[in-house]
């Protein structure tokens, strides 16, 4: 088990309501102007310059900053192999206390993986350009894990374009900030690929279906949107990230909760009615619950044809879906069933397996050429939205299984691809420690406190009202469980959070969530909180 200090918890929980020896806002602010942006430099700032990933040093913040601007940040394979062994160094360093990944100025924080280079290797005929291909998945998955895992604090400002590879640079990070300029999606589908980057251990653990939606139909959210979700577990508008970071520079500790409370305090949280009408909330929540719960395609697409109660949704949803490859389609849907059960290293090698075999999947080559290359329009799927019948559960398991990647595609040196994804620590679990710290409350979450199983391994007595509820995240929310973690190779996980140890930190927006949720879900009878689920 990795351990360092009292820092990202990995080895026992840190100490509450611990503040860093920072100076004010107001003294963070006068020097805002020094920093001029988190881009620019000044005494106390050393960076490198021209690489496709700068890294920058900022007193106790160390930051990669994506420099790809014309290709929105796209994320290659040199990239990747840029910022893995500078991650691994920053972690053991005792003069870092917070890693920080973000972009130059321009529309994109990183639009996605560079779906062209790996497309053009695969389709090369060439068997060192293919291995070429797979290692692209390979190292990305080995960083999008090793964020997950850091043992440092790490923040992911998704100022701009999110998209693919991009989410897989933020998602897993304990701390991932939306601002007004965020555009988030997960549009793999749209390309005859499925979404991966950790799509299948993340997408499965947001409210209710929203994953499983999100997942099919690459549906794009805005701005505070991406934090009402869950994606983010920050809204800060822009303009306040020069004083953030300039806050977090005079970092003293590596405390997650110290990290924690620093970005609280530069936060916007949208109101009451915003969490009740954001375009996914309310009915179209519970709507996108009825019809995304089944376990194949047709009988999500049965239930959105016989969908009564939101019929203008259900038939813009079915038309969405008609645009997708039914093999991405069919394949994601399985991924997302089995990431709900799988831990945080299984998802990525899980994933590693369906990346070979997408890599001779003859829709990702067309999506990918058709969308991205020759631009010519909608992709020619195999087999197509009639044909579906055609992928059976036997075609659709082959994406499961271990790569089928011919032989001589693998030449045995360091700089090539192997069977099975091999990863750079060994750390899991089954859901995100720092999720009761950072983010807001999911409706499982609720649910728990509803039927008095907030805490692993105790019962708690019931709530007998909404109040009920929402007083006990507000004394309990926000702490970090380091109960879940465990070693892959067969150490034994916790497989739930327990709801406590947040000794009264809250979180802005939480009330709001938890407020929402109960009205739409449940109801107050005879001193009770009922279930009614959605």
């Amino acid at each position: 088990m990795i351990a360092r200090g009292r820092g990202m918890a990995y080895a026992g929980a840190a100490a509450a309501g611990v503040r860093a020896s920072t100076t004010g806002l107001n003294a963070a602010s006068r020097r805002a102007e020094a920093l001029a942006s988190h881009i620019g430099r000044s005494r106390n700032m050393s960076t490198t310059v021209g690489a496709e990933v700068r890294h920058q040093k900022m007193q106790s913040i160390r930051m990669f900053l994506l420099n790809r601007p014309k290709a929105y940040n796209a994320l290659n394979l040199g990239m990747i192999q840029n910022m893995l062994p500078q991650l691994q160094v920053w972690q053991d360093s005792d003069l870092c206390k917070v890693i920080v990944l973000s972009a130059v100025d321009g529309p994109a924080f990183c639009a996605g993986g560079d779906v062209k280079s790996v497309v053009k290797g695969a389709m090369s005929g060439k068997a060192e350009e293919l291995a070429q291909s797979v290692k692209f998945f390979e190292e990305e998955y080995r960083l999008n894990h090793l964020i997950g895992t850091s043992t440092k604090p790490f923040i992911s400002v998704m100022n701009g374009i999110t998209m693919g590879g991009g989410v897989g640079l933020s998602v897993h990070a304990p701390f991932r900030i939306a601002t007004e300029k965020t555009l988030f999606a997960m549009p793999e589908v749209d390309i005859g690929l499925f979404p991966d980057v950790g799509g299948s251990f993340f997408l499965p653990r947001l409210d209710g279906e929203l994953g499983t939606y999100l997942g099919l139909t690459a549906t794009q959210l805005r701005g505070d949107e991406v934090f009402i979700a869950g994606i983010a577990t920050h809204y800060i508008p822009s303009e306040r990230l020069s004083s953030l970071y300039t806050r977090l520079a005079e970092l003293e500790t590596d405390e997650i909760e110290v990290v924690n409370g620093i970005l609280e305090e530069f936060v916007v949280g949208p109101d009451m009615e915003r969490f009740r009408d954001w375009k996914l909330g309310g009915e179209i929540a519970n709507a996108i619950d009825r019809c995304f719960k089944f376990d194949t395609i047709e009988q999500i697409v049965a239930a959105l044809e016989n969908e009564t109660q939101q019929k203008e949704w259900a038939q813009k949803t079915l038309d969405q879906l008609k645009t997708k490859s039914p093999t991405s389609l069919k394949v994601t849907l399985a991924q997302l069933r089995r990431g709900r059960k799988q831990d945080f290293a299984e998802c990525f090698m899980m994933e590693y397996n369906m990346a070979n075999e997408f890599l001779l999947t003859p829709d990702f080559l067309e999506g990918v050429d058709a969308k991205l290359v020759s631009k010519r329009g909608t992709p020619k799927w195999n087999p197509t939205w009639s044909e579906m019948d055609k992928l059976t559960p036997t075609i659709v398991n082959r994406y499961f299984l271990p790569p089928r990647v011919p032989k001589n595609a693998r030449p045995h040196h360091p700089g090539m691809p192997s069977a099975r994804l091999r990863l750079l620590n060994t750390l899991s679990y089954y859901d995100y420690p720092h999720h009761p710290l950072s983010s807001l409350p999911t409706t499982h979450d609720i649910k728990r406190v509803i039927n008095g199983t907030a805490r692993r391994g105790r019962s708690l007595s019931p709530p007998t009202s909404f109040n009920d509820v929402i007083e006990y995240f507000e004394m309990n929310w926000g702490g970090y469980d380091t109960g879940v973690i465990g070693d892959f190779r067969g150490q034994l996980m916790a497989s739930s959070l327990s709801i406590e140890g947040g000794f009264g930190r809250g979180k802005v927006g939480m009330g709001e969530k938890v407020r929402s949720v109960l009205e739409r879900g449940a109801e107050e009878k005879d001193g009770k909180v009922l279930w009614k689920g959605l």
